[in-house]
């Protein structure tokens, strides 16, 4: 079965199943994702042939990790999520870390980066089990660079906090501000050679698709 399968069973289980939403938030969370598209900030984000902006952001260790540093010792496969309260980022984030040998096979290395707090990201990486790195980008500022920030809509932040994400908290002050479903595929040099960029939170990039665009890397770029 592939990610975006999984992600269509998940998606049918709020929407239909068991595990049913209140008509009246599905209609504001499909309002808030249908504003997003028309807004085309996915369309405008970073893509292919652009380069990387540089940063250095803390590990959930707190270990301080520069994109150049990573870079020096070969590809990076870029992924940006939302949080560890979104079910849609961890059904992907364990996809990853099923891929994550075959990523490493080829000579890449997968950073996963979210607007939460270290904290968070400890927990996650402990609950999760995963064994790439996962940064904190507080505040967004480095989604904001590759153009996947944006500000969720006071209707929408008020679902979320009936839901009892926790946001404020989470995000260390910054409830409001996520970044898209992206990943990018960076080569040594710094450049993007391959993106995936979304307005919809339920769909993900394949893994298989991330490993094929690393296989299509020039080795000496």
């Amino acid at each position: 079965m592939s990610l975006q399968d999984e992600l269509r069973d998940l998606r049918d289980l709020y929407e239909n199943g068991p595990r049913k939403l209140h008509p009246e938030l599905l209609e504001i969370m499909d309002r808030g994702g249908s504003e997003l598209a028309a807004s085309g900030l996915a369309e405008r984000a970073l893509g292919p042939g652009a380069r990387a902006p540089r940063f250095t952001l803390p590990a959930a260790d707190g270990e301080q990790i520069a994109l150049d540093a990573l870079l020096a010792e070969g590809p990076v496969v870029l992924t940006f999520y939302r949080g560890a309260w979104c079910p849609y980022c961890n059904l992907a984030l364990r996809s990853l870390q099923l891929h994550q040998d075959a990523i490493t096979a080829r000579g890449a290395r997968l950073v996963a980066v979210s607007p939460q707090i270290p904290d968070e990201t400890l927990s996650l990486t402990g609950k999760e089990q995963l064994t790439f790195t996962v940064l904190s980008d507080l505040g967004s500022d480095v989604a904001q660079r590759f153009g996947i920030a944006f500000d969720l809509s006071d209707e929408l932040g008020e679902v979320y906090d009936r839901f009892g994400f926790e946001l404020q908290r989470v995000n260390g002050g910054h409830a409001r501000t996520l970044p898209l479903p992206a990943t990018y595929v960076i080569d040594r040099s710094g450049v993007i050679r391959w993106a995936f960029v979304r307005s919809d939170y339920t769909v993900r990039a394949e893994p298989a698709d991330i490993l094929a665009a690393l296989d299509a890397l020039d080795p000496l770029g």
